[in-house]
């Protein structure tokens, strides 16, 4: 199969698709890989390491995309790329079509096989290729937060470990999963108070086991919501609904509650976000401040530590990846029914159920027509 990989556009995204490992492994099986020239200069990689591995080098994307049968990338393609896409091509990248109904629109229209990390399930039902990702945006979180409590960028003027005699700062995070799990674990290191929330009493418990009394567990219930962020300094909003909209816990009246200049992180920001009041911002302009509560609600939080994201994020996608390019898409999703649940677009058609769900379109199951 013939593979490429291209700079990534989304501001300050410096992650890449492959590594020159990756294509090591798919050069010494017999693919051919393309790669877009200082692609993946922003992780550290240089183009004479990809050279080295027996990549092709391309001046441009546009090259790029017409030579390559299966694209890997970070981020979903910038409106800008949408041109390069054709029709049985292979995207597979993060994709997040819930909050984005034009991109999704154009890979229904242009068949492209859409395959998404975020939605790619293992044996157990996990996500592998979301959680390498996810435990670096919890662990971004608590530091982002404790940045932006400061004075200078419209927060409390706090110090979440506190000093002796004065009282540590309260962390409230909303969702008990990877991201929610490494938030509290950055957090619990900082020596802040921490309260953490979830609906799945199952998770609560096993927090509870790993953390003892740490940190606070919560069922999530509105009335708990509401209590605790009244208390929290900083809130991380961490819930998940793999390939579907996240649910807004926390509303717009609720931050009229809230300690003026707290601050939120909206982890879930990618998939819509848990705040009714989050927006998408970037790495330039990370943060905006309503209602008295500073806001970072940032698209691409792991694209600020490329190099750690790039490798950790290519451990755990380039297997899919090779799967796909010794045996084609088809062959491939038959062999592994989670690399299925991976594709949201096929032939035109939306082939998962939350996706489906959320733009409303007519779901298919993509092992029942391909």
């Amino acid at each position: 199969m013939i593979i490429g990989t291209t700079k990534e556009l989304k501001n300050h995204e410096y992650r890449v698709g492959l590594t020159p490992d990756n294509v090591s492994a798919f050069t010494g099986k017999g693919h051919t890989v393309y790669v877009e020239k200082g692609a993946g200069e922003g992780a550290g990689f240089s183009d004479e390491e990809y050279k080295e591995a027996g990549a092709i080098i391309a001046d441009t994307p546009a090259e790029v995309f017409a030579k390559a049968e299966m694209i890997v990338k970070v981020k979903e393609p910038e409106e800008c790329e949408y041109q390069y896409l054709r029709e049985g091509q292979i995207l597979f990248t993060y994709l997040h079509l819930a909050p984005n109904p034009g991109l999704a629109q154009m890979l229904i229209d242009k068949k492209i096989k859409a395959v998404a990390f975020e939605t790619i399930t293992d044996e157990q039902g996990n996500l592998p290729c979301l959680r390498p990702m996810s435990q670096i945006a919890g662990r971004l979180s608590i530091q982002e937060g404790a940045k932006y409590l400061e004075k200078s960028f419209g927060g409390r003027g706090l110090l979440l470990g506190g000093v002796p005699g004065v009282e540590r700062g309260k962390i409230t995070i909303i969702g008990g999963g990877i991201a929610g799990t490494y938030a509290a674990k950055a957090a619990v290191g900082m020596d802040a108070q921490v309260t953490l929330l979830d609906v799945n009493l199952n998770r609560l418990s096993y927090l509870d086991d790993i953390f003892g009394a740490s940190i606070d567990t919560l069922y999530s219930t509105e009335a708990n919501i509401r209590k605790s962020l009244m208390e929290a300094d900083l809130v991380i909003g961490s819930v998940l609904i793999p390939g579907g909209k996240t649910p807004k816990l926390v509303r717009r009246e609720h931050l009229k509650l809230m300690k003026k200049g707290a601050v939120i992180v909206d982890i879930a920001i990618d998939q819509g976000g848990c705040c009714e009041s989050s927006h998408t911002t970037t790495h330039d302009d990370p943060v905006y401040i309503e209602e008295g509560i500073v806001h970072y609600c940032v698209g691409n939080m792991p694209g600020a530590v490329p190099r750690t994201s790039t490798i950790a994020l290519s451990n755990a996608t380039f297997r899919y990846g090779m799967l796909m390019a010794d045996n084609g898409l088809e062959a491939a999703v038959k062999m592994d029914k989670g690399l299925a649940n991976g594709v949201n677009i096929y032939d035109g058609k939306c082939t998962n159920k939350n996706v489906a769900k959320a733009l409303g379109y007519d779901y298919v199951d993509v092992l029942d027509i391909i």
